[in-house]
């Protein structure tokens, strides 16, 4: 699909996330270690697991508020405030000692309202797209947001020691631009609100995600992504602590590459791998069955990333890392798109908001094979890592496959047409 071609909403929001993401993606990396160098690390810890909290419980209202209200004013309303609190952090840091409970209280301002218009954006994108195009514009989205994290990861590790008040400039400059462009060409055209049934707005929200809840099928998607996406989360948390741990140190000349610099190495081969290859293995799999492309690319995702939970040499965990990355580019736009046709047209927002319920449980998942990690041998974790797997490609398969939505779907019973 080329880019002319796409709508205008999907032009405006990847353009704008584009560059927001990669200047907040040289920033926000670093949260954790800001705030355990200003006050310190229990603090820290507890400070930023509480923000994960909020952040989930407000995404929930924020997927209430984008169905109830018109989504594009949900935007700007959002995105001013989050200018306002980058604004904020940024002044804070001017003073020779950082006012760092001013730039805390910001920064929780940020997760909350960011929190509340993420669903709006995610709910607008599906209104601009049809089920024959969704494909093609996720995979044109996973492509620039690694590319944006890429650029981000590379200006973070450049400025972020000596230039961090000028990082934070521009992330309040990017910050500023984007509700002026969602103004002047963002079009918000959906019609089909979702009406207020009960005068409690509590229960009503309440209600609203009950709807969610009974749709099994949905929820088997969200499970099945919460396991799938564990797998790779792992990568930053028990596999990066083995490798730490006990990876063979491997040099090239004066350069040593120990545990540490391995994971690097593994996390740039596989955002260099998505920038390099999205479109082309998109173009392959247009050319396969959905179905079949869902179960090569988890089977593919499955086996790299339980040999790498596993291994300590160097050539393996780059050859099984890209062949765990190759799986996650079959699959991951396939995935996206037909969950994205689930959704009914008046619930999308919500729909949206509950399925980031797959990352948040993923991170848990995740976080928890350090423990595991702790009573089990490098092998066994990799038996687990296969297992979870494993049942989520079957949540998933059945879920988008399988079970009354498609056939609700065919007589037109659930709101695709967009």
């Amino acid at each position: 699909m080329k880019w002319k071609e796409l709508p205008q909403n999907i032009k405006v929001r990847m353009i704008t996330s584009f560059f927001n993401r990669a200047v907040s993606s040289a920033v926000m990396p670093f949260m954790a270690l800001f705030f355990a160098q200003e006050l310190n690390k229990i603090w820290a810890g507890i400070f930023l697991i509480g923000t994960v909290v909020i952040g989930f419980c407000v995404n929930l209202v924020g997927g209430y508020i984008s169905d109830r209200f018109p989504r594009k004013k949900v935007l700007l309303t959002t995105s001013w405030l989050n200018a306002l609190f980058f604004f904020i952090m940024t002044v804070s840091l001017f003073p020779e000692k950082n006012l760092i409970l001013l730039f805390a209280g910001a920064y929780i301002g940020f997760i909350i309202t960011s929190s509340l218009g993420r669903p709006a954006m995610h709910a607008i994108i599906i209104d601009s797209t049809t089920p024959e195009n969704r494909k093609a514009v996720y995979a044109l989205d996973y492509w620039l947001v690694n590319l944006s994290m890429a650029i981000g990861a590379a200006l973070g590790g450049l400025l972020y020691l000596n230039h961090q008040t000028e990082l934070f400039m521009m992330l309040t400059f990017t910050s500023t631009t984007i509700p002026i462009a969602y103004g002047i060409w963002l079009q918000d055209n959906f019609k089909d609100q979702l009406q207020k049934k009960h005068e409690n707005v509590f229960v009503d929200l309440v209600n609203n995600y009950r709807i969610a809840f009974r749709d099994s099928a949905f929820v088997k998607v969200v499970a099945g992504s919460t396991f799938i996406f564990a797998a790779e989360f792992s990568l930053n948390s028990y596999i990066g602590i083995r490798l730490a741990e006990t990876f063979k140190a491997v040099s090239i000349g004066s350069f040593e590459i120990v545990g540490v610099r391995m994971l690097s190495i593994l996390n740039i081969e596989n955002m260099m791998l998505v920038v390099c290859l999205t479109f082309i293995i998109n173009r392959y799999t247009d050319r396969l069955n959905k179905k079949n492309a869902l179960l090569i690319g988890l089977l593919l995702y499955g086996i790299g990333y339980v040999t790498v939970t596993s291994a300590n040499t160097w050539y393996v965990l780059i050859a099984f890392n890209l062949i765990a990355t190759m799986g996650e580019l079959i699959y991951s736009p396939i995935r996206n798109a037909e969950q994205a046709n689930m959704i009914p047209s008046d619930k999308r927002g919500s729909y949206s908001a509950f399925s980031n319920l797959s990352f948040s449980g993923a991170d848990l998942v995740a976080r928890s094979t350090i423990i595991i990690g702790a009573f089990l041998m490098p092998t066994m974790m990799s038996v687990y890592i296969g297992f979870i797997v494993m049942l989520g490609t079957v949540l998933v398969y059945t879920g988008l496959f399988g079970g009354n939505w498609v056939k609700a779907k065919v007589v037109g019973v659930r709101g695709t047409d967009l």
